[in-house]
Parts: C-alpha cells; structure tokens; sequence
C-alpha cells in the first residue's frame, strides 16, 4: 500500500508566493518519478513539473521561472516552490509518484488527493 499526500495549498495574491508539499509513504523500495499537476476550472489536468529519479527535472513553460520543484529523498518527498503567483494559476494541484512496491513487486503509479491554490489578482 502507497500513499501520496499533498499539502501547503491556500489562497495567495498575485505576486506572491506559496510551497506545495507532496509526501509518499507505505511499502516503498524505490521512487521513480514524482510529477505536479494542476486542473484549473474547466480545463484538463496539465503536467506542471517532472522531475525523474537520477534524472533532469522539467518545468513546464508557462509556469518557468516563476516554479521550481526540489526533493528530499530520504523523506520521499517532493516540493513545488510558486513564485510570482498569477490568477491563471489557481488550480488544483496533484502529485503523482510512480514507485517499486515493497509490497507487490511491482510499479505502481499512485496519485494524491489534490490541494487547492486560489490566487486572486
């Protein structure tokens, strides 16, 4: 069993600035990959940021420069650091992990429950 929680989501004026929190927990041997998404009212879920085990993290162009994304691995947990905050980026936001199972043996890929970023201009 996995779980994935978000946390740090509230409401933020235009220009300012809040930290999102993912943390995975359960049987885990390895993460993967830890991604942020977001889905604004009425539109799709859109990837935000992508950061692979190892690897080189990617930031999506409309929120570049102004988001960056950090990990600590030894909590399995991500961060997704919003500067300069901008009405369009009220969404709410989703961390999926793909991880090894220490219980099944397998990949899974699991999917936190969203927190909610509202800023108003």
């Amino acid at each position: 069993q996995v779980q994935v929680v978000e946390s740090g989501g509230g409401s933020a004026q235009a220009g300012g600035s809040l930290r999102l929190s993912c943390a995975a927990s359960g049987s885990i041997i390895s993460i993967n990959v830890m991604d942020w998404y977001r889905q604004a009212p009425g539109k799709e879920r859109e990837l935000v940021a992508h950061s692979p085990s190892g690897g080189l993290t990617h930031i999506e162009d409309s929120v570049k420069g102004r988001f960056t994304i950090s990990r600590d691995n030894a909590k399995n947990t991500m961060y997704l650091q919003m500067n300069n905050l901008k009405p369009e980026d009220t969404a709410v936001y989703y961390c999926k992990v793909e991880v090894y199972s220490g219980s099944s043996y397998r990949y899974l890929e699991v999917w936190g429950q969203g927190t909610l970023v509202t800023v108003s201009a």
